[in-house]
């Protein structure tokens, strides 16, 4: 085994981490982020019923969409600072919760405003990502199992996994409740979709909090007494980067200014992408390549089975050859592909050769991003800072939706708009997040912190 392939060693002054806790954490991380994103396509997937339901045009249901996609993008960012405050297992907790009230709620909304304001409170439950992300990479770091520690990203990936899964889920109850309840049960989808939503918050309530935040919890409540100096000693010896700054104030500062940047930029413009080869995925196969509906569909169903072999594969790859490496690669390359499906033959093999592994490469780098970008944050603001990140993938679909709307308007053909606002933006996005560097890795922090308890570094545990 290479020296690059060695499992960083565990913190002696952190708690270590049973296997059978990993898994069960991993688990139930797989089963909230599966719930969350099910609730979110949900709402997509049932909007042409509510459109129908309140007698909108087109134009105002892609308008009343934008909305709730600000509005997501608003309670994303608003969870970040909240769980470095009151902790990640909270979180986790208050995430799938809110998945829960969004369901419940939407199925009661009596107009415009009421909807806006419930879906976007979905974002609570879009936020799950950038939570588990941040209590997993904590959790693997002490865990006993040094295939663990050595292969995060890998196990991880499982976890990001959840989207197509949740996806497809979505997409078979929708079906099976329109079969039983009628075309306008979308109240009644709703209703049930809160169900396992509630569960999974109760079986949330099962997980410890991770090792960092329980020693970045006391030496707070040290500080608050007065303690100062046992306060600071404390998250030194385990590491950790003492500071009296709030989160959100903390990302904007030194070297993490940049990376809360650069990481912003590449969700901004890869949403771009996301919007149009996935969002509007039936409108590229249907509008720009010509694909029959029955065909569209089909396509779209094993395109997600695809995209979670791309989640595995690119949270392997990560851990082996560079999380930013291969996350740049993918999106540059997923770019690449979208640019010669739109623009290359409209024959069925090669566009469903060139849509799948478009998905691929676009989505499988997820994986790795949600666990890169913690690793970009010091541990009393890595929650704020994955947070903050993700929550510009809202904005990025918005500009992009419009973008398209724009360019497709002035008379452009479709498939070039989607060719200069999809396939680019992804290439941009590759080359954004060149820009974000991890701050410095973590595994020896703890070792420079016995050595020299009086030294101001800035020591994670990633």
């Amino acid at each position: 085994m290479t020296a690059s392939r060695m499992a960083p060693p565990l913190n002696p002054n952190l708690r270590k981490v049973s296997g059978r806790e990993v898994r069960g954490a991993t688990t139930i991380a797989f089963v909230a982020w599966t719930i969350a994103v099910y609730d979110f396509i949900l709402f997509g997937t049932l909007l042409p019923r509510i459109q129908e339901s309140f007698g909108w045009d087109t134009s105002f249901a892609l308008l009343v969409s934008t909305l709730v996609s600000l509005g997501t993008g608003l309670m994303v960012l608003v969870v970040g600072p909240l769980i470095d405050r009151f902790g990640r297992r909270r979180g986790m907790i208050v995430s799938i919760a809110g998945t829960a009230m969004s369901s419940a709620a939407t199925a009661a909304v009596q107009g415009v405003g009421s909807l806006v304001a419930v879906r976007s409170i979905s974002g609570v439950g879009l936020a799950e990502s950038s939570i588990n992300a941040t209590y997993l990479n904590e959790l693997y770091s002490q865990s006993e199992d040094e295939k663990v520690r050595r292969n995060k990203g890998f196990v991880y990936s499982f976890v990001q996994a959840g989207w197509p899964v949740g996806a497809l889920v979505a997409a078979a109850f929708v079906a099976g409740v329109t079969a039983i309840w009628g075309p306008g049960s979308w109240r009644t989808a709703f209703l049930l979709a809160t169900i396992p939503a509630v569960l999974t918050a109760i079986l949330c309530r099962r997980l410890r909090e991770s090792p960092q935040y329980q020693v970045m919890s006391t030496a707070r409540r040290l500080r608050a007494a007065g303690e100062t100096t046992r306060s600071r000693d404390l998250l030194t010896s385990a590491g950790l980067a003492p500071t009296t700054r709030t989160p959100l104030v903390e990302i904007f500062r030194g070297p993490l200014l940049r990376n809360t940047v650069f990481l912003s930029l590449a969700w901004i413009f890869n949403y771009f992408g996301l919007q149009v080869f996935s969002v509007l995925g039936t409108t590229v196969l249907e509008t720009g390549k010509g694909l029959s509906a029955g065909t569209t569909l089909a396509l779209v169903v094993a395109s997600n089975v695809v995209g979670a072999m791309g989640y595995v594969f690119f949270g392997w790859a990560g851990d082996r050859w560079g999380r930013r490496r291969v996350i740049s690669t993918g999106w540059i390359a997923s770019g690449a592909v979208f640019a010669a499906l739109l623009l290359g033959p409209s024959d069925p093999v090669f566009v469903l050769a060139t849509y799948m592994a478009g998905l691929f490469l676009m989505l499988g780098p997820y994986s790795a991003l949600m666990f890169f970008q913690t690793e970009c944050f010091d541990a009393a603001c890595r929650g704020t800072g994955s947070a903050f990140a993700y929550a510009m993938s809202q904005p990025g679909a918005v500009i992009g939706g419009l973008l398209l709307a724009a360019l497709t308007a002035s008379m452009l053909p479709f498939s070039i708009a989607a060719a200069l606002v999809g396939a680019l933006g992804l290439a941009l996005s590759g080359l954004f997040i060149l820009g974000a560097r991890p701050v410095r890795p973590s595994g020896d922090d703890w070792r420079e912190a016995v050595d020299a308890p009086g030294s101001v570094h800035r020591g994670t545990i990633s």
